[in-house]
């Protein structure tokens, strides 16, 4: 016997009786960005490796150790994408969408970065972004965390999140305070950990992200990013804080907050929960006002977010009552026994869809009797059965058994049965 074939490790399969959570989170996500004026952009899964490594960074661990990259025929250097925000940058570049103008973007697709599969994070997994274009002031800032904000309302979690908050500052202010931090941290390097004595002069600011409990307290006590901040950057921010409280947001500003790709400058924000244990954060974006130069445009300013869609799906199967709404149960159940009957059968199955596009039908295939059919029919969760043989072909007729209620059966019309169906099984 052949050895059966298993999907790659951290690269899963979705199945039939999870996918109704997931239809139902990215419809969720389509309305509510399209209710801001956010339009779609769908880019490639795969880019020229230089890409990530001139957006992300050299020296970022997607960089260095997680990206999915190789050489093709045409010996190019190609990566699957492990973020969006570069792709969407570089699309809005190539086709002319970026200069002197004002963008509200979203995309939603897989992602592929090679890390330990743990819970929620997997070498495949999907995100929801929002980019915008062209807007300097803090109101899109706010805009894009309103709207996520909106998204946690209606998902039903919105009491288990907290956003936390930070400014980055300018380029010129960050790269001051990164000599000052390296300063400090080589003051204390015996309490570093390995990773952190290697990020120390390639990229301090991650320090500050560790998750690392042995070195809470050294971090807890270095210099504040904060009292580094630009005057411009300064007044951004207050700026920011005052409209999210005029809007009712709460948030918690957080100084250890700097995300993981060098791109960012200026507001950085993450929507976190205790729900998922370590890996906390749910959402994440802020500005990158210097990436659309750095990847060959004109300069823009520049702010969106990502959501990893797997944490969001766990958050939503702990939800009570959440997977009955979204049962795939169908409505009703069509058996038809002889040839005639089959095509009788599915003529009529076909103008009940016409005429009821959000009841759900099922016809039978595959023959047998109709003590057979309705078996199938009760396991397929259906409100009714539509029975159909020769006799019902020859006076236009149906007979109705509800599956699920004390009624009797009872003979209609086919005409009448296009009328009457929405109250039969209410």
């Amino acid at each position: 016997m052949a050895k059966a074939f298993q999907a790659v490790k951290g690269m899963n399969d979705c199945l039939p009786e999870a996918s109704p959570l997931w239809q139902y989170l990215e419809q969720c996500l389509r309305e509510t960005v399209s209710s801001y004026g956010y339009a779609e952009i769908r880019m490639p899964i795969l880019e020229n490796t230089q890409l990530f490594c001139r957006s992300i960074g050299e020296v970022t661990d997607i960089v260095e150790k997680e990206m999915y990259t190789f050489i093709d025929k045409g010996e190019d250097s190609l990566t699957l994408r492990p973020e969006g925000t570069a792709s969407c940058v570089r699309a809005g570049i190539e086709h002319g969408l970026l200069y002197n103008q004002q963008q509200r973007l979203w995309y939603m697709g897989p992602m592929f970065r090679r890390e330990r599969p743990q819970k929620g994070r997997y070498r495949q997994f999907y995100q929801f972004g929002a980019e915008t274009f062209g807007f300097d002031g803090p109101d899109i800032d706010v805009e894009l965390i309103a709207m996520s904000a909106r998204l946690w309302e209606r998902l039903g979690f919105a009491d288990q999140v907290e956003l936390q908050i930070n400014s980055l500052g300018s380029n010129e202010a960050r790269e001051a305070y990164k000599s000052i931090l390296v300063e400090y941290f080589r003051e204390n390097i015996e309490q570093l950990d390995e990773d952190s004595v290697r990020r120390l002069e390639s990229n301090p600011l991650r320090i500050l992200d560790t998750k690392n409990p042995d070195m809470m307290e050294v971090v807890a006590k270095a210099p504040k990013l904060q009292d580094y901040l630009d005057e411009e950057s300064r007044s951004h921010f207050d700026v920011l804080c005052k409209k999210l409280e005029c809007l009712g947001i709460k948030y918690c500003v957080n100084p250890t907050l700097v995300r993981g790709l060098d791109y960012y400058n200026r507001t950085v924000f993450e929507w976190v929960t205790n729900n998922l244990g370590a890996q906390g954060t749910i959402c994440a974006g802020g500005r990158y006002d210097g990436l659309v130069s750095q990847l060959g445009g004109q300069a823009t300013p520049a702010c969106g977010f990502a959501m990893g869609l797997e944490r969001i799906v766990l958050m939503l199967e702990q939800l009570d009552g959440i997977k009955d709404k979204l049962s795939q149960q169908v409505d009703v159940y069509v058996c038809m026994l002889g040839e005639a009957a089959e095509e009788n059968g599915s003529l009529l199955t076909e103008k009940l869809r016409d005429a009821f596009p959000h009841i759900k039908f099922q016809s039978h295939c595959g023959g047998g009797n109709f003590k057979k059919q309705l078996k199938k029919a009760d396991r397929s969760g259906a409100e009714l059965a539509l029975i159909i043989g020769d006799s019902e072909v020859q006076q236009s007729t149906v007979n109705v058994k509800w599956l699920r209620k004390q009624r009797e059966q009872t003979s209609l019309s086919q005409e009448a049965l296009l009328s009457e169906l929405v109250d039969l099984i209410s």
